[in-house]
């Protein structure tokens, strides 16, 4: 049975902590739907109603635009070992871009990825768990590198084209808020 939860309480911080995958899901008020699957060691919970996230450049920037139009996100964990559970995150994120003035004290919490894109900061006002009786056993062997490999290859100059070329809209043509003049990754 389902179980709601007004904050993060410490066991569900000690599971979210062990995860080597969750997902994000965000919606514009129109167009399609997004959930991207989200690994490397990105994740932080700040406090009982606080997480944030580290964004590394992708393929795409549906998080930022969506969140530009509306402010939900749904983070969901799910165990792939040991006891079965699910659980979700529901709440209202911001996003923390590179020349904003918090971007330096929360990119503290992260060690130094390369081609990290943006922060969100998500207000936590729901936990939900379930059973999770349904997801399969999985063992965990490793991160993929080809991202980091590719960020690194690029440069930080690279990566700032990129964003310009291909982070600057949605898959529904929203603007995502990339600006021309993003400084460093992480000076």
């Amino acid at each position: 049975m389902a179980k709601r939860f007004t904050q993060i309480e410490p066991a569900q911080q000690d599971f979210i902590a062990r995860q080597k995958l969750f997902f994000v899901a965000t919606a514009a008020a129109a167009g399609r739907v997004n959930v991207s699957p989200k690994g490397t060691d990105s994740l932080r919970v700040l406090g009982p109603n606080r997480v944030i996230w580290l964004n590394l450049t992708g393929s795409g920037n549906e998080t930022a635009a969506h969140l530009r139009q509306n402010d939900r996100m749904t983070l969901m964990f799910c165990a792939f070992e040991g006891e079965p559970l699910i659980l979700r995150l529901y709440g209202q994120a911001r996003t923390i871009q590179p020349d904003q003035p918090q971007w330096h004290a929360l990119l503290a919490h992260f060690p130094d990825l390369p081609g990290a894109r943006q922060i969100y900061d998500l207000t936590v006002d729901l936990v939900q768990t379930s059973c999770g009786f349904a997801v399969p056993f999985f063992d965990y062997v490793g991160e993929r590198e080809q991202l980091n490999d590719w960020a690194e290859k690029k440069g930080p100059d690279g990566v700032r084209q990129y964003w310009h070329d291909r982070n600057r809209v949605s898959l529904d043509g929203y603007p995502t808020g990339m600006p021309d003049d993003q400084p460093g990754l992480t000076e």
